[in-house]
């Protein structure tokens, strides 16, 4: 009953987008040559055809038959077993036959966000060892183009290739060390799904249903969006004039070009909506950084996005695992408001109104002077230790210490943790990054000392405490850990209003 309403859902959707030109038999594009199918789950597979066209689909001992309807056609695969293949996948038709070798049956894996899941390992810290000795038949990526579009597509100009220095050089590099990391721990083929864009915001990847549903999204997202795109269009007219006119004129022009704005879901149309339903295990997102203004609206927009794709995968409990915003900008001397500090509240925060959500903290890796710190391979290990934990159920240490609750005794806060496992741990000294306020709300600097499994934080400033903040700023200086290697979420105990919450 379960397999036959995703598959109805699915269904539903696929039949929402518009159609290639039909000349013969054809295939979904995320279909090709060294394709990964899932293991475990009803693989769909879709096309397009004639109306009224025999339609024969063959893996292993599975042959499917079906008839085109509305110029469409859709199966479903029973659950595979994994394998390291080659296989084959024939479709056929009377109009033609599309014969894919080189396929495997292993986990599929959606790596998306923007510049920080981009950043590719060409550009990562030292990659030249690691693209050399890249070449794996058991990792496949499949990279998608970028495009912006109004309304959902079916269309993808690229193809699944085997795992070689060639083919991942220009490929997320967290996705490679990610795939790379989890295939090794579960010695089964790994399929990567790169889709993802630098400088974009959340909504973006959302479809307009999804934000519809919200009448804070149609407020603040979906109905100022149609002003915006067109001051940015007489802003473009002008600056091309005046560049037109500086060109003529022999003058220099040193303005830089205009970025358009991003409207909502117009990624989701160009870059997700191809790929459904194509059966995936789960998804890692590194995003976040174009919603940092918009923090407050984060606290519902991602968990959001992530229903929205669970909906339309037609997978309710599609594990997906982000990655927390890694520190940025000059450290401040005193504590003070950060819209970054809110945003990463924010992505805490989905993990615990949703299921099979993990995220990875990486406050150790950041870099104050680049918003893209180049060490990629510690946020891919933390990302497949939440993978192997969540999605698979290993019995194994996934995050650093969480925040759990306080207890004020007098002049000193108690904080206990989650995930403490084998103990707390500071980092090369004493432990810093925490703040402490009364009810002035005036935070300071204060002392904090590891207790058994607690953390006693108090300041001669402060003689009734009300408040604790750790790691709470743009660029956070902090070092607390577990003693399993995993450093400690930022948090705040509080809950005064944010400086991103409507005025």
């Amino acid at each position: 009953m379960k397999n036959t309403l995703r598959v109805l859902l699915a269904s539903i959707l696929v039949a929402m987008l518009p159609l290639p030109s039909l000349a013969a038999v054809k295939l979904a594009p995320i279909f090709s040559e060294n394709m990964v199918l899932q293991q475990g789950e009803a693989v769909r597979v879709w096309g397009w055809a004639d109306d009224g066209e025999a339609i024969t689909v063959k893996f292993r001992n599975q042959t499917l038959k079906t008839t085109a309807r509305n110029l469409r056609w859709q199966v479903s695969l029973r659950a595979l077993k994994p394998s390291g293949g080659p296989e084959t996948f024939t479709v056929s038709s009377k109009s033609g036959t599309i014969i894919y070798t080189n396929v495997v049956v292993g986990d599929v894996w959606v790596c998306s966000g923007q510049s920080n899941m981009e950043w590719s390992m060409g550009w990562s810290h030292d990659p030249q060892v690691d693209i050399a000795s890249a070449t794996n038949e058991q990792i496949r990526v499949f990279k998608v183009g970028k495009n912006r579009s109004e309304a959902p597509t079916s269309i993808i100009n690229s193809a699944w290739e085997v795992c070689s220095p060639q083919s991942i050089e220009g490929f997320s590099a967290v996705g490679y060390y990610f795939g790379r990391d989890l295939q090794k721990a579960r010695n089964v083929p790994l399929g990567l799904i790169g889709t993802y864009w630098g400088g974009t915001p959340a909504e973006a990847w959302m479809s307009h249903p999804a934000l519809e549903i919200n009448p804070r999204y149609v407020k603040e997202i979906l109905k100022p969006f149609p002003a915006v795109r067109e001051k940015w269009r007489k802003d473009t007219e002008a600056y091309e004039k005046e560049k037109t006119e500086a060109a003529k004129a022999g003058t220099k022009f040193e303005k830089n070009p205009l970025w358009q704005p991003w409207g909502g879901s117009e990624l989701y149309n160009g870059m997700i909506a191809p790929l459904l339903p194509y059966a995936v295990c789960g998804v890692i997102w590194y995003q976040g950084e174009s919603n940092a203004g918009r923090a407050d609206q984060y606290r519902t927009l991602f968990p959001d996005l992530i229903r929205n794709w669970r909906h339309d995968w037609s997978q309710p409990d599609l594990p997906f695992f982000c990655v927390q915003l890694a520190p940025f900008q000059e450290p401040k001397p005193a504590p003070a408001d950060s819209d970054w500090a809110e945003l990463r509240e924010a992505q805490l925060l989905a993990t615990k109104v949703l299921p099979n959500v993990g995220m990875a903290v990486i406050t150790d890796v950041g870099d104050p002077k680049d918003i893209h710190p180049r060490k990629k391979q510690p946020v891919s290990e933390r990302l497949a230790l939440a993978a192997r934990a969540i999605a698979y159920g290993e019995k194994i240490e996934y995050s650093g210490p969480l925040y759990r609750s306080m207890t004020i005794t007098g002049a000193k806060v108690v904080l206990s943790f989650d995930h403490v496992s084998k103990g707390l741990e500071a980092r090369d000294g004493v432990l810093k990054g925490f703040a402490l306020c009364g009810d002035d709300r005036k935070f300071v600097w204060a002392e904090a000392k590891i207790v058994g499994e607690t953390v006693v934080v108090s300041s001669s400033q402060v003689s009734k405490p009300v408040a604790v903040r750790f790691g709470w700023a743009d660029c956070p200086e902090v070092n607390l850990w577990n003693k399993d290697g995993l450093p400690a979420s930022p948090f705040r105990t509080d809950d005064f209003p944010l400086i991103t919450a409507p005025k």
